[in-house]
C-alpha cells in the first residue's frame, strides 16, 4: 500500500515539475501548454513519453550554417534590397505590385528572402504532368541535379524517378537527393544503394541516432525541391510515389498544386537546398555561383520563403495573413488541412466579416482522421464568419494555394495547421503577378466542377459522434 502511495506521489510531482517547466522554460504557445498539461494530467507515464518524442523544442537554434563569404553575400543582397525600398527607390517592373511593398519588405527584412522580378512560371496540377516534365528536366542536365522531397516510396514511380538519376549519375552529373528520414521510412535501402553505388549522394533528413529511436520525429523536413544546373527549379506539393499520380484506390485522383520556376528565384531555391543539404551531408556543397547561373526574360515577382522550428518568427504563417488582411476582392484558399491557430483564424474572420469573398476548399477525406475532424471544427466558424467553404469530390486535395485579388499567390508545401506553422521545415514561393494568379484562379473554378458546397445549415445537422470527434480532436490540435 505505501509502495502504490508513493509511486502515485512521484508520478504527480513528477507531473507538476513537468508542467512548470512547460510553462516557464519552454515557452510555448499558451494553447498548445493547455493541451500538454491536459496530456500529462490524464495520462501521466504514457504523456511524459509523447512529450520526449513530440513535445520537446529543437535544442539547437543554429540548424542550418552558411560559410562566412556566402552569408555575407546574401546579407549584402538583402541589406542592398532593404535601402532601395525603404528610400523610395526600389524599381518595379510590374507598377502595379508596389502596394504590396510591405508584403515583400516583410520576407526580405524577417526571412532574407530576396526579392526578384523575371521569372517564368509554370504551374501543374497533375501529377503526371509534374513528373514528366521533372524528367524531360533531368534528362536534359548536364551539370548537377538537386532533389528534395518529404516522402520518396520504393514504387514504380520512385524506381523510375531513380534510374533516371543513376543515368544522370553516371554521365558525371552531379546528382544530390536529400529525403525526409521518417516520411520516407518505406523507401528501400536496396534502392538507396544502388543510387549511391552509381555515384549519386543520397541522404536522410534528421535520421535517428538509434535505430528506431528518434527524438526529433516531431521536426520533419517536409520541403519539396528540385534545382538541375541552377537554371530550373521546382517547388510545390507533389511528393514521389504512385498515390500522387492518382494510382492509390484509396484517395483516387491526387490534386495538387506544383511550380516550375526558370529566372533568378531558382538561386534561392537553391539557397535554400544547400543549407538543408550541408546540415544532412558530411560531403557539404560549396557555395559556387555556377549554382546561381539562371536567367529569364519573365516578369514573375517571388519570394522563396522559408520557415521552421528552427526560425525566430512563423515566417510563411505571417505571409498569409499579411496576404488576407491587404484582400479587398477575394481570398481563394486550396488546403488539405484547415487547422489555424487564433491569429490566421481571426484574419481569415476579419477579411469575412469585411465584405471580403472568401472560398475554401478542402478535400471530403482524411489521410489524418484527427487533423481531419479538427479542420471541420474550424471550418464550422469559417462558415458561421460567411466564408464559403467547398468539399473537393473528385479525389484528394492536397494543394497549398493562396490567392488574392489577382494580384498575389503562395504556392508550396506549408499546410494551414498548427504543424507547418511551428514544427515543420517548409518552404513556399509567394508571387507577385496578375497573369499567373489568373492561372491559379482558373484552375480553382475549374476544381469547383468537382465540389459540393458545404453551407452551414448542412453543417449544423453533423450528428452528435462527428461534433464529439471534432471537440477532441481540436483540444489537442495544438500539438498534432
Amino acid at each position: 500500500m505505501e509502495l502504490t502511495q508513493f509511486i502515485i506521489s512521484f508520478v504527480l510531482i513528477f507531473n507538476i515539475i513537468l508542467s512548470l517547466t512547460i510553462i516557464f522554460l519552454e515557452r510555448k504557445n499558451a494553447t498548445a501548454t493547455w493541451a500538454w498539461i491536459m496530456v500529462l494530467t490524464f495520462i501521466p507515464i504514457f504523456g511524459f513519453i509523447l512529450y520526449l518524442i513530440f513535445g520537446r523544442k529543437l535544442s539547437n537554434k543554429a540548424i542550418f550554417t552558411w560559410d562566412t563569404k556566402s552569408k555575407l553575400g546574401v546579407k549584402t543582397a538583402v541589406q542592398h534590397q532593404l535601402r532601395e525600398i525603404e528610400s523610395g527607390d526600389f524599381f518595379l517592373k510590374d507598377p502595379g505590385m508596389s502596394q504590396y511593398e510591405d508584403l515583400f519588405y516583410l520576407h526580405l527584412r524577417n526571412n532574407d528572402a530576396i526579392y526578384s522580378q523575371d521569372n517564368s512560371v509554370n504551374v501543374f496540377t497533375d501529377g503526371n504532368h509534374k513528373f514528366n516534365s521533372l524528367l524531360e528536366d533531368i534528362d536534359q542536365a548536364t551539370d548537377h541535379i538537386h532533389l528534395q522531397y518529404y516522402i520518396v516510396k520504393s514504387d514504380h514511380l520512385g524506381n523510375r524517378l531513380a534510374e533516371a538519376l543513376i543515368i544522370k549519375a553516371k554521365e558525371g552529373v552531379e546528382v544530390r537527393f536529400l529525403y525526409d528520414d521518417l516520411g520516407s521510412r518505406t523507401l528501400s535501402r536496396k534502392l538507396i544503394r544502388k543510387m549511391r553505388d552509381a555515384g549519386a549522394d543520397v541522404e536522410g533528413f534528421f535520421p535517428p541516432l538509434i535505430p528506431k529511436v528518434n527524438f526529433k520525429i516531431n521536426h520533419r523536413n517536409h520541403r519539396k525541391l528540385v534545382i538541375i544546373d541552377g537554371k530550373i527549379g521546382y517547388i510545390g506539393g507533389f511528393n514521389i510515389g504512385d498515390e500522387y499520380l492518382g494510382m492509390d484506390k484509396r484517395f483516387g485522383y491526387w490534386r495538387d498544386t506544383h511550380l516550375r520556376i526558370v529566372g533568378s528565384a531558382v538561386k534561392n531555391l537553391q539557397t535554400r537546398f544547400i543549407l538543408d543539404w550541408n546540415q544532412a551531408s558530411r560531403h557539404d556543397i560549396e557555395y559556387d555561383e555556377r549554382f546561381y547561373d539562371s536567367t529569364s526574360d519573365g516578369n514573375t515577382g517571388m519570394q522563396i520563403v522559408s520557415s521552421g522550428p528552427d526560425s525566430d518568427w512563423e515566417q510563411i504563417k505571417h505571409g498569409y495573413i499579411k496576404m488576407i488582411m491587404s484582400a479587398k476582392e477575394y481570398v481563394y484558399i486550396q488546403t488539405p488541412y484547415f487547422i489555424p491557430d487564433e491569429s490566421l483564424l481571426d484574419a481569415v474572420k476579419i477579411a469575412c466579416l469585411s465584405g471580403v469573398d472568401v472560398r475554401i476548399m478542402i478535400p471530403n477525406k482524411p489521410d489524418h482522421p484527427f487533423v481531419y475532424w479538427a479542420t471541420y471544427s474550424y471550418i464550422g466558424e469559417m462558415l458561421k464568419a460567411g466564408a464559403t467553404v467547398y468539399i473537393y469530390q473528385k479525389g484528394f486535395l492536397h494543394a497549398k494555394m493562396i490567392v488574392v485579388d489577382n494580384k498575389i499567390a503562395s504556392v508550396g508545401t506549408a499546410n494551414i495547421d498548427v504543424r507547418s506553422f511551428r514544427l515543420n521545415f517548409e518552404v513556399n514561393a509567394f508571387l507577385y503577378n496578375e497573369t499567373l494568379a489568373e492561372i491559379l484562379v482558373d484552375e480553382f473554378k475549374k476544381d469547383m466542377e468537382d465540389v459540393t458546397q458545404l453551407t452551414y445549415s448542412l453543417y449544423q445537422q453533423r450528428s452528435t459522434w462527428i461534433r464529439f470527434k471534432e471537440s477532441i480532436a481540436r483540444l489537442i490540435s495544438p500539438i498534432l
